[in-house]
């Protein structure tokens, strides 16, 4: 399923942070992006390139400090449950159990009466039937981001951010989260932007890669992955196809000095 709405468009986006001591940092100059409503985008680069602090831009955290980004033609002023996102550290209540994390944002929102069967649902849709009644120090590490993305999808969001959110899991649960996000993005159809470090993760996943340079980060490249996919398991890592597209990625981030910042799995 595609979704008819969760567009991105960045205009000349560019974002300066003042220092304690009143320097200044530019993490973005200049950023023109457009994704498609229903795009699976990752966003690869070099730490501290500024990758999150363009997740932090849609999500409405903070403002450009100049050009404009826009969500369905509609400029981002703000935070909105239009946007969800999903970090590296689950960030979950303690004191909650499952239920009561995923079904947090509804009642925030004050429409948990007239939604109370969605919380269930998304539980399901991520795996955790059963684990309704568990709490955070319950859970593995990978059971935890599933609460995360169930978390986020709850609100119906127009485009899911994920911000390295598999970073610190083990590659076994890492390579079953990158299934199960797949998953959810073909039932869901919410428009993904993904940063990620990990060069074959954004192979596996996306339908476009976007190279981003050292700080101040621009675009670098856009790549388009057109290697077909299977409907259960993604795309085949030992393809030829993707051993010629992690070659040609890795060879474009050598291009831009900042190689040895990204990963890769053999």
């Amino acid at each position: 399923m595609v979704s008819a709405t969760g567009a991105i468009i960045a205009d000349s986006v560019s974002k300066t942070f003042i220092q304690p001591d009143g320097g200044e940092v530019t993490a973005l100059s200049g950023m023109d992006i457009r994704i498609e409503p229903g795009e699976f985008v990752c966003l690869i680069g070099p730490s501290g390139c500024g990758k999150s602090t363009f997740l932090r831009l849609v999500a409405g955290l903070i403002q450009p400090s100049s050009g404009e980004l826009y969500l369905d033609g509609r400029r981002v002023t703000g935070t909105g449950a239009d946007r969800g996102l999903v970090s590296q550290d689950p960030t979950l209540f303690p004191w909650l159990n499952v239920y009561n994390n995923v079904a947090y944002g509804l009642k925030i929102r004050k429409v948990f009466n007239e939604r109370r069967a969605d919380v269930q649902a998304y539980i399901d849709l991520v795996g955790l039937t059963g684990f309704e009644r568990s709490y955070p120090h319950q859970l593995s590490g990978g059971m935890a981001q599933r609460v995360s993305l169930a978390r986020a999808l709850v609100n119906e969001p127009k485009i899911l951010l994920l911000d390295e959110p598999l970073g610190a899991l083990d590659a076994f649960t890492r390579m079953n989260m990158q299934d199960e996000i797949l998953r959810v993005w073909t039932e869901r159809g919410a428009t993904m932007l993904m940063v990620t470090h990990d060069v074959d993760e954004a192979i596996y996943l996306a339908d476009r890669v976007f190279v981003m340079t050292p700080r101040p980060a621009k675009i670098e490249r856009v790549i388009p992955i057109e290697i077909g996919r299977n409907p259960n398991h993604g795309r085949s890592r030992d393809d030829p196809d993707f051993l010629l597209m992690r070659a040609k990625i890795l060879q474009i981030l050598n291009f831009t000095g900042h190689k040895h910042a990204l990963e890769y799995n053999l």
